[in-house]
């Protein structure tokens, strides 16, 4: 007996450590932060024209990993009463209690963007900028300010994944390379297609907690039409990013391949705005900027 009651605490305190574990990944908003984080990377490999070497991409993915999982952080506890009238964000940690709703929590995210950034700040004034303008414009800009008050509010906020990617061009002292610049467009063109297509889906959710979202204070087929606009948008940069010498055919094939598809999923929710198009959208988006980024990361490390 006593020996089974040994087994029973250390098995006991591994499942509670799991919990708290996957209850801060839900926090941080870890798919999110890999998807920043793929962005950054990738304006890293476009502004060294390769790979931008290994201390440049372990700063970047520290600084940029742990600001992003802090305003994912501030984000939900900003917006818990919101997160707990929406069917999509009620299993979120803060709204189910696996982790308490406290001072501390918010402490926790701001923590976890300022000090990042003043560790780097010494040697690279222009990584610290940009990661801190993401920060700034995903919580100060989008949560506090436009989210709740504007359709507007996405299409603002798309600043924050080009933030992302000039922070990556910045690791590199080349946020100004042209082509950085120029994903950097299309992550803020792509963004508002992103999630128009999410609140299509999830339109009912939207209006309940009072979320003016596009798809909420317009027709859902209006919604659509801008949404395939962004769409139409993003895939024109994503193939004029070819012209780029470091890029070239290798990178155009699968691109357009992609954007064909975008499109195609696009013209199907104008044809007909249902959540189900609205999803299939929503992960075609998703796909479309994968093959973006994972098409420029590979190009130029190979240099095909």
């Amino acid at each position: 007996m006593n020996s089974s009651r040994d087994l029973s605490w250390p098995l006991s305190v591994c499942v509670a450590a799991g919990r708290i574990v996957v209850g801060l990944l839900r926090l941080f908003k870890w798919r999110v932060v890999m998807l920043l984080l793929l962005a950054a990377v990738t304006g890293a490999f476009l502004g060294a024209g390769g790979w931008p070497g290994s201390e440049a991409v372990v700063v970047l993915l520290l600084a940029g990993g742990l600001a992003a999982a802090g305003a994912s952080v501030v984000n939900e506890y900003l917006e818990f009463d919101m997160d707990r009238i929406m069917q999509r964000t009620r299993r979120r940690p803060l709204v189910t209690g696996a982790i308490v709703r406290s001072p501390w929590v918010l402490a926790l995210g701001v923590a976890l963007i300022v000090l990042p950034v003043l560790a780097v700040l010494p040697r690279n004034p222009a990584l610290a900028l940009w990661v801190i303008l993401g920060a700034i414009v995903y919580v100060g800009v989008y949560t506090v300010w436009l989210k709740s008050r504007t359709p507007l509010n996405v299409v603002v906020g798309g600043l924050a994944g080009s933030c992302a990617v000039l922070s990556g061009g910045a690791a590199v002292h080349a946020w100004a390379h042209p082509a950085v610049s120029g994903l950097a467009l299309l992550l803020f063109l792509w963004s508002p297609t992103h999630f128009w297509s999410l609140a299509l889906a999830c339109r009912g959710d939207y209006a309940r907690a009072n979320v003016p979202m596009l798809p909420v204070v317009t027709s859902p087929r209006r919604a659509a039409q801008w949404n395939l606009l962004h769409a139409a948008g993003s895939v024109i940069i994503g193939l004029l990013l070819a012209v780029r010498p470091e890029l070239g055919l290798w990178y155009l094939a699968p691109v357009a391949i992609a954007g064909l598809y975008l499109l195609a999923h696009g013209l199907r929710l104008v044809e007909q705005s249902s959540a189900r198009r609205a999803w299939q959208m929503f992960h075609a988006a998703n796909l479309y900027l994968g093959v973006v980024l994972l098409a420029i990361c590979l190009t130029t490390y190979f240099h095909v």
